[in-house]
């Protein structure tokens, strides 16, 4: 069994908002993993992530941004005002990738059904760049492959980039997320010389 570190972001008693802001210049033949603990956000909690990457076409990135419902075992599921993450990606010139994801509760709850339904954990991993083009093609194989399952406790959808990857996961679960990441992700220890999973998740 993983148990997952989670990156809290606690309500302040002014409500204002906790942000996040990362830019990332890979160089050519550089690698660059970003796989960080999942965001956790407590009730009324507002949080701005901007995450830009400028690559060369010879780099390869591997990019998770993953986040859970909050504290759901003492009931706070959902409960943050504002929740809102935007990655940006160019490879040379040419952007690849811009994914923005607000959730916010202005008026309506996110606990709905038709809202986030019995979701506790959305993750999005990016695997780009010519180093990294035969991994990401495993992966749209390996997931066009598996049969879909009415109700389960995971959904996973695959899509193309240019020299990459891109993969939503959603799950009941931080627990089962996390390993459905890592499985997806079981070739960077090899990229690495080392097994950043044994000593995080």
């Amino acid at each position: 069994m993983t148990t997952q570190a989670l990156t809290k972001i606690y309500r302040n008693p002014r409500l204002r908002p906790c942000s996040h802001r990362l830019e990332a210049l890979l160089e050519e033949g550089s690698l660059l993993v970003l796989a960080p603990d999942p965001v956790q956000a407590f009730t009324d909690a507002t949080y701005t992530q901007r995450q830009r990457f400028q690559m060369d076409p010879s780099a390869g990135l591997v990019l998770l941004d993953w986040f859970c419902s909050g504290r759901a075992a003492r009931g706070e599921r959902w409960a943050f005002r504002r929740f809102q993450s935007r990655n940006e990606i160019f490879l040379g010139t040419e952007r690849v990738l811009l994914d923005s994801l607000l959730l916010d509760t202005p008026q309506e709850s996110l606990r709905g059904t038709h809202r986030m339904g019995r979701c506790n954990c959305l993750a999005l991993v990016v695997v780009l760049g010519e180093s990294l083009v035969t991994h990401a093609a495993g992966l749209l194989a390996e997931v066009a492959a598996r049969p879909v399952t009415a109700k389960g406790p995971l959904v996973v959808s695959a899509s193309p980039l240019r020299h990459g990857a891109l993969l939503r996961i959603a799950g009941e679960s931080v627990e089962e997320v996390g390993l459905e990441v890592q499985r997806s992700l079981g070739f960077v220890p090899e990229l690495l010389q080392d097994n950043p999973w044994s000593r995080k998740w």
